[in-house]
């Protein structure tokens, strides 16, 4: 293994990429209209008190306009949904353009078929960088069990592999 201190943002992209992570959408009721971005810094915190976090660039428009709401969903997608952590990605669009969804406890979007959501309100903002890391107070919750998630790794999509075809393959 070569040791590097080269930390260059597309060398660190490409090091980081190594971690796979599953996809969010983060959605909030806005007096505009429901507003979301996808996201992938996405982690549990705290058990008691049940927190989450996660960590909007710092570019991102949809979070001052979600931060001012004080209440969002995270939206954890399933495999099938690809095309809308794309979707939610984009800026400039209707990013709710053809997504059925309804309403949360705390009144934010819950995306149809999302393998799980979680409800919450804004607990605490810190400075990280060239994104703001988010703490939120989880409020309400619920999970499918009949979906595998959607992961992003080196980049890409990518899915799960049955524990039973690794097997096979190793043997």
């Amino acid at each position: 293994m070569t040791v590097t201190s080269d930390l260059a943002p597309r060398r660190l992209r490409d090091i980081f990429g190594t971690f796979a992570s599953g996809l969010t959408i983060i959605a909030g009721s806005t007096p505009d209209g429901p507003a979301g971005f996808t996201c992938q810094s996405f982690a549990s915190l705290s058990l008691q008190p049940a927190l989450v976090t996660f960590s909007p660039a710092r570019t991102s428009t949809t979070w001052p306009v979600l931060r001012g709401a004080g209440s969002f969903t995270v939206n954890i997608l399933p495999a099938e949904h690809q095309h809308l952590a794309g979707q939610f990605a984009r800026s400039g669009t209707d990013k709710f353009a053809g997504v059925s969804h309804t309403s949360s406890p705390l009144g934010n979007p819950v995306l149809d078929d999302a393998l799980a959501w979680i409800d919450c309100e804004l607990h605490a903002e810190y400075d990280g960088g060239d994104h703001t890391i988010v703490v939120a107070a989880v409020r309400h919750l619920d999970a499918r069990n009949d979906a595998d998630p959607l992961l992003f790794f080196k980049g890409r999509y990518a899915g799960l592999t049955p524990a039973e075809r690794l097997l096979q393959a190793a043997g």
